[in-house]
């Protein structure tokens, strides 16, 4: 088989680098796709790609694995200091599979800060269950990126927290108070959650705080809770300002529980499902 691109796959790391070890970017003839950190590694790096695809395409019993190590301070000139291992594979799909999710988000409210937020996310490799109980609330235009997006017109949004997986993260932020704090409270009571917050002011809190207080929530669920959400230190009330603020507060929980997150490397010995050949394949189910 002929390859139809390159697939460059950080292998380790020695020190700082741009990428993480196994970040991958697959090189075709005219295109690419991903990134290994960008600077002069990734452009060194592609170039390389690009004369191994050629060599391949004229001599497909040529095209193995190839393997290269570069020191980028004193090789590339690039600040971050460190040692990265690449490894080159032959292609034969034609994307990259798609990156584990960072995080799944179960998000209620389809208003204006709901969709900026949205918009923000596709660009992440994530999954949003996208909630509203309003029929027709949903946008109809598709958002792009590489997020997974479903999105679900439910009468009593509230039941619906049930559904989440374990460690899910939760935000909260609809057309309705009584709504709010009704999912709010099931959300907190599931004692899973990676993440529950709710769209509001100090005030909103408190007066939810002293209703779920009567209801006999214990102080150490209620301190689950994050209210108001998104990073401090961002002057505006804009939506797409709101959503990037959010937005990195959901990073920032992630990466405070899981740490900097590994992307699956691809086993040199991996056995393709679709022809039996090893994981430089590329059309390999993960």
């Amino acid at each position: 088989m002929t390859p139809l691109g390159v697939c460059i796959e950080i292998s380790t790391v020695l020190g700082s680098a741009p990428r993480e070890p196994g970040a991958r970017m697959l090189v075709r003839p005219g295109d690419t796709e991903g990134s290994i950190g960008g600077g002069q590694l990734e452009y060194g790096a592609v170039a390389t790609a690009r004369r191994l695809l050629a060599a391949w395409r004229d001599d497909p019993a040529r095209a193995t694995v190839f393997a290269e190590t570069a020191a980028l301070g004193p090789q590339l000139g690039q600040c971050c200091g460190g040692v990265v291992s690449l490894r080159y594979l032959p292609w034969f799909a034609a994307h990259l599979p798609p990156e584990p999710a960072l995080f799944h988000l179960q998000l209620h409210g389809a208003g204006h800060v709901g969709r900026a937020l949205v918009a923000v996310l596709a660009a992440l490799p994530c999954s949003i269950d996208w909630i509203d109980s309003r029929a027709g609330a949903m946008p109809g235009d598709e958002v792009g990126g590489v997020a997974r997006i479903g999105r679900r017109h439910v009468a009593d949004p509230a039941c619906a927290v049930a559904c989440a997986p374990a460690g899910s993260l939760f935000l909260v932020m609809t057309h309705s108070h009584a709504l709010d704090a009704a999912i709010t409270a099931a959300a907190l009571q599931r004692g899973d959650a990676a993440y529950v917050g709710l769209i509001g002011s100090a005030t909103k809190r408190a007066r939810f705080e002293h209703r779920w207080r009567r209801q006999g929530f214990s102080d150490h669920t209620i301190e689950r809770l994050t209210c108001p959400i998104g990073v401090a230190g961002i002057a505006g009330k804009q939506p797409a300002v709101l959503a990037l603020g959010i937005a990195a507060q959901l990073l920032q929980t992630c990466s405070a529980r899981s740490g900097v997150r590994s992307i699956a490397a691809l086993p040199a010995d991996a056995a393709c499902g679709r022809c039996g050949t090893t994981a430089a394949c590329g059309a390999r189910t993960e």
